[in-house]
């Protein structure tokens, strides 16, 4: 007698495989990593990341008149229909390249005087936040990979295939945007932000790292940053002194943000271990002591999100302004009643807990935002630009006596 078994066991596995599917369509969607980290007891909070609106505002929607600045300070808008403007640098030939995270672009600003003409000389990329250009070529970072335009002001209208620079970096979606920038040094620092909302992070995640511009040496330079979009160095000292995005759902007004500064390689400054410089993380703290770590320069906000970090070392503004700090604050999410939405000041003081001021604000309306203000960068006459993400802007701020 001759057993048939095909037909029986195709069957089954017909079984099996409707079985499967039926059993995954239950299964409830993934949380969002925003939400990792957060409480059973505030599972229900409204509380989410402001959504990205789908395209740039038009001129005439970007109420300039409702951001203040102090006396003798005027803004005005200076470019605008550029989707999620981001960081800003400068080209040798006076070309402004901007980054777009969300959009996945990079753009090149031309100033004809009294209009600017916006190109699109990159697309297609992953969460490209940084650029920084250096000896007539332009770098750009994706979350996993930094890339050279070589002689790109010569080619705005036909970019060149860029050069990859670097390409085993982590590939986690989450903090994995990055800032980059030339140090004194002449090296190409960069930050790999933490994996997560709060995690024990592997070695290669929470820091600031560097390389060498043809993306040899690689090395860290920081350990224990949640996540940093954004630094500059000291004019005088060369100290490299760096935003701090602190951890979410720990609670609406702890911790805070932080300005830090490294001396130094080496230094830790403290996640997932201690938050804010003093509070330690309920679950990862355990058994750790905050004097571990190395303190905050300064406490900046709760949820505040600080991204630009630059030293104003122009000549338009007062004199006493020279070697302030201006930092640019998206603002909270994490948050009921939102702060940020600002362009603060920073001054440093020898010896005493340096002065923090806000510069600018009137991108907060009724708790709700019409603009989130990013990144700074001087322009030649001692002005400085200001990127704003939210309405696909920038912004020229100058000063008159």
């Amino acid at each position: 007698m001759k057993l048939r078994f095909g037909a029986p066991l195709a069957l089954l596995a017909l079984i099996l495989i409707a079985c499967a599917i039926d059993v995954a369509a239950q299964q409830p969607a993934p949380a969002p990593s925003w939400k990792q980290g957060q409480p059973a007891e505030m599972a229900n909070s409204p509380l989410a990341p402001v959504a990205q609106p789908p395209a740039p505002k038009a001129p005439g929607e970007i109420p300039i008149d409702k951001i203040k600045v102090p006396p003798g300070f005027k803004v005005e808008l200076w470019a605008s229909g550029i989707n999620n403007a981001r960081v800003m640098v400068w080209g040798d030939k006076g070309t402004l390249f901007v980054s777009s995270r969300v959009a996945g672009q990079v753009y090149a600003v031309t100033d004809k005087g009294s209009s600017r003409e916006v190109k699109v000389i990159a697309k297609g990329l992953e969460l490209p936040n940084g650029v920084a250009f250096k000896n007539g070529s332009l770098w750009v970072a994706e979350i996993s990979r930094i890339w050279r335009y070589d002689n790109i002001e010569a080619s705005l209208d036909n970019p060149p295939k860029p050069t990859l620079v670097y390409d085993t970096l982590p590939k986690d979606q989450p903090h994995g945007w990055k800032y980059l920038a030339f140090g004194p040094d002449g090296k190409l620092y960069f930050n790999i932000g933490a994996p997560c909302n709060i995690c024990i992070p592997p070695d290669t995640h929470a820091n600031i790292s560097r390389i060498n511009p043809d993306g040899s040496g690689f090395e860290y330079w920081a350990h224990g940053v949640r996540n940093s979009v954004g630094f500059d160095w000291h004019p005088v000292t060369k100290e490299l002194y760096f935003a701090t995005h602190a951890r979410d759902w720990l609670g609406e007004d702890v911790p805070s943000d932080r300005l830090d500064v490294a001396p130094k390689k080496g230094l830790h400054f403290g996640y997932p271990y201690c938050h804010q410089g003093d509070i330690l993380d309920p679950e990862f703290g355990k058994g750790r002591s905050c004097s571990e770590f190395a303190p905050p320069l300064l406490k900046t906000g709760p949820h505040i999100a600080g991204n630009g970090v630059m030293f104003y070392t122009g000549s338009m503004f007062p004199p006493e302004y020279k070697n302030r700090i201006f930092l640019g604050q998206r603002g909270a999410w994490n948050k009921t009643q939102k702060i940020g939405y600002r362009l603060a000041m920073v001054t440093l003081r020898a010896g005493d807990v340096p002065k923090y001021e806000t510069f600018a604000e009137g991108w907060l309306e009724n708790n709700v935002p019409w603009g989130r203000p990013n990144y700074t960068v001087h322009m030649k006459d001692g002005s400085i630009l200001l990127s704003d993400d939210y309405a696909g802007a920038i912004y020229r701020i100058s000063y008159s006596r």
